[in-house]
């Protein structure tokens, strides 16, 4: 008895030591859920209530720093508090890192009711105008891929934006439309092939008179997988001015019975002091029938000299430090006066709830692009509608320049993304973006709470069990 007894007591304190503090994995935050914008006809919508695009165009450091606001605390936490304070719903972000975590960043925006309208590219990965059918590559779906990865898990992610101005007032860069569109195509392909929500996707273009037009008719016709959620264009046409004399309403006029939600995403002509009396004519039943608001251009004070906030330090060394104090300008307070006073119209604006195609445009000496058909997708790329896009290159890799031998093979749209949503669908939601494993997280990774369980320490178990048992052997030896 004397020496089941030792055995007993060193098997106890052994168990003891085994069963110190209990590892755990760190909990994640739980992610904040609003109510995602969806489109219906001509116009935006969250749940039942039409929503109007009154926001602000954000990249600090501007576009040569090329840095994610969005993936540093320090930098978009002053930040949201300036744009509370102005009291805007959305906000455009041109570069973001689709290797790095935005939790801290987008819950925080989500919390003030802020929606996130993404671009897709950034200045490594992109649709390049002199060579679009050699920038269409596998590498360059990857990385836009990987950037859906990255954000399609936040509610208020609004829509991601497919490419910005790449065609301009130079007639060959109207060759670049079908590998945009065909970019388009294929991120609405990729969400559904994902099991995401529907997410919008779209192209924001320059504002040109001689193909503004014709731009908007191009990603809005064909069949409904090439036809684009919404079209965006950026204006600077009005110079505290009107909505006559900025020739707004001509582009009213023109856009009537265009059949999906317009809005500009850039606009504020800073030529003049600006009042920002856009706001007014965005938010009048002039426009609201047709155009669902607008993004002021822009938060912070770059060379080009549009910011309503200075941030201290932040055109030093290239603009990478943006962690400097935030500094109120005069047209900061303008702004958020003119937000306070023209505030979003009650009711459904007179919009369109049908949605419909246009007619494609026709080739001449302004639009020299002569088919309907898009490009395939590059063969190599297919593999991401099963498998997801795997970790995203950032905004440092390699780029995708030079992949121009992984460019698309084909013409024939037939073959393309366009068909990529009859690919399998069944392997989950994809939502893990550092793994292309055909084993991908099911759609309950989308759930509000993103958190992972503690380690289960299974010595309090051994300690239950060597009690048991040598109580039964003490027993059987009395």
């Amino acid at each position: 008895m004397r020496s089941t007894a030792a055995v007993f007591s060193l098997l106890t304190a052994a168990a003891a030591v085994r069963a110190g503090p209990t590892a755990s994995v760190p909990v994640r935050a739980r992610a904040v859920e609003i109510e995602p914008i969806t489109a219906k006809g001509n116009a935006f919508f969250k749940g039942n209530e039409r929503f109007y695009v009154r926001g602000i165009d954000y990249q600090p450091g501007g576009a040569s720093a090329n840095i994610d606001p969005l993936a540093d605390p320090k930098v978009c936490m002053p930040d949201i508090e300036k744009f509370k304070k102005l009291g805007v719903n959305v906000i455009r972000v041109y570069s973001t890192d689709n290797s790095m975590d935005h939790d801290e960043c987008m819950n925080a925006l989500a919390e003030a009711n802020i929606y996130v309208v993404l671009d897709a590219n950034n200045p490594k990965y992109s649709i390049k105008r002199e060579d679009p059918h050699g920038s269409y590559n596998t590498v360059y779906l990857q990385s836009v891929f990987a950037t859906i990865d990255s954000f399609a898990k936040y509610s208020n992610t609004m829509a991601f934006i497919s490419g910005n101005e790449v065609i301009n007032d130079q007639t060959n860069t109207t060759l670049a439309a079908p590998y945009v569109k065909a970019t388009d195509r294929d991120m609405r392909a990729y969400i559904k092939a994902r099991n995401y929500r529907k997410i919008l996707v779209g192209y924001s273009a320059a504002d040109v008179s001689s193909n503004r037009q014709q731009t908007a008719n191009y990603f809005n016709c064909g069949p409904d997988e090439e036809r684009s959620d919404f079209f965006a264009f950026n204006d600077y046409s009005w110079c505290s001015s009107d909505f006559i004399t900025a020739g707004w309403d001509v582009k009213v006029r023109n856009f009537t019975g265009y059949g999906i939600p317009i809005f500009l995403t850039e606009y504020g002509c800073n030529t003049n002091k600006r009042n920002f009396g856009e706001l007014q004519s965005l938010m009048h039943p002039n426009m609201t029938g047709v155009y669902s608001g607008g993004l002021m251009y822009e938060y912070s004070m770059e060379p080009n000299k549009y910011g309503i906030v200075e941030i201290k330090g932040g055109q030093d060394n290239g603009g990478i430090d943006q962690t400097g104090e935030r500094i109120e300008l005069d047209e900061f307070a303008a702004f958020a006066s003119a937000l306070k006073k023209w505030p979003a119209p009650s009711g459904d604006g007179g919009y369109t709830s049908t949605s419909k195609a246009a007619p494609c445009p026709t080739q001449d000496q302004n639009w020299l692009v002569s088919s309907t058909k898009l490009p395939a997708i590059p063969e190599g790329a297919k593999k991401f509608f099963e498998s997801g896009a795997g970790k995203g290159p950032g905004l440092n890799g390699p780029g995708s320049e030079t992949a121009t031998d992984q460019a698309s093979t084909s013409d024939d749209s037939t073959t393309s993304g366009s068909s990529s949503t009859s690919v399998s669908s069944t392997s989950g939601s994809g939502m893990s973006s550092t793994s292309t494993s055909a084993s991908t997280p099911t759609k309950s990774t989308n759930a509000a709470v993103r958190a992972r369980v503690s380690a289960v320490d299974t010595a309090p178990f051994v300690v239950s069990g060597l009690v048991l048992f040598f109580t039964l052997v003490g027993a059987a030896a009395l």
